[in-house]
């Protein structure tokens, strides 16, 4: 009795085991499959390679550039504004001195006159000042409008560049996103089928990974990530497909050539459909 028991269980027994070797073999193929297609995603990326950067680092120095000629300006319009207080302080010195030209003349004694007469020297002294300062005001002026045009020179030529960049990257997404758009929901198609545990794991070695490889085949002996060479019987160990196996040297998921072939056939076939 206890023979025919163990008889009608042996088998269900090998059935679950199967079905636990095809559940890791399927998570395999996911996984290797996620990482092909994020893969051409990372390619595409690449060939639009800096200019995101660029066209970003030149909108921004163009925007300071306008920034500091707008300064610059507010600067012009202050020393304008000071040279017309300073013209209107002389006119009140050629006031005044015209005033005590005139008492001069009617003076009772010399302190009165010597008094004024350094009243009137004053108000020059202080019309001499003001013209000084206008001067200087002017040279200001002069220096700041020889910066502007360097400013607006150097504006125009990072503007061009911007436009050039700006062409380029159009062209480059123009020819890519759609690409880009199909994998990309190719991409999160495929992560549904993978549990969340496994692809928080390859999503996390995926991006400590240099060249965003997480999954990888054994390429002569060796990690196809690291280069490191693999046990002979880890080799045996990845190709029976009973369990995920990753590089004892970077952590890297390893899978072995028939999975593969496999998913590189039915991408293959997606494509040309």
């Amino acid at each position: 009795m206890a023979k025919k028991v163990k008889e009608e269980v042996a088998p269900k027994t090998v059935l679950r085991s199967e079905e636990a070797d095809l559940a890791v073999e399927n998570r395999l193929i996911a996984l290797y499959r996620l990482q092909q297609i994020d893969s051409q995603i990372d390619k595409i990326r690449i060939i639009r390679g800096e200019l995101p950067l660029e066209v970003q680092d030149l909108e921004d120095e163009t925007e300071g550039l306008l920034t500091r000629i707008g300064k610059i300006k507010a600067e012009i319009e202050s020393l304008k504004e000071s040279i017309s207080e300073k013209k209107i302080q002389m006119q009140e010195c050629d006031a005044l001195i015209n005033k005590y030209s005139d008492q001069q003349n009617n003076v009772r004694n010399n302190r009165e006159y010597e008094s004024l007469s350094k009243e009137i020297e004053f108000q020059e002294l202080e019309k001499q000042l003001c013209e000084k300062r206008i001067r200087d005001f002017n040279a200001h002026i002069e220096t700041y409008n020889s910066e502007i045009e360097k400013y607006n020179e150097l504006y125009e030529e990072k503007m061009a560049d911007l436009e050039q960049k700006k062409s380029e990257l159009d062209e480059i997404i123009k020819e890519t996103e759609e690409k880009e758009k199909a994998l990309l929901e190719k991409a999160e198609q495929n992560e549904k089928l993978i549990e969340e545990r496994y692809l928080t794991a390859f999503k996390r070695i995926r991006s400590n990974a240099r060249n965003g490889l997480a999954v990888v085949t054994v390429d002569r002996d060796a990690c196809g990530g690291c280069f490191n060479k693999i046990p002979h019987q880890r080799q045996m160990d990845i190709r029976m497909h009973k369990k995920i196996i990753v590089c004892e040297y970077c952590g890297r998921i390893l899978v072995d050539e028939s999975i593969a072939a496999e998913v590189q056939s039915e991408l293959s076939a997606e494509e040309n459909v």
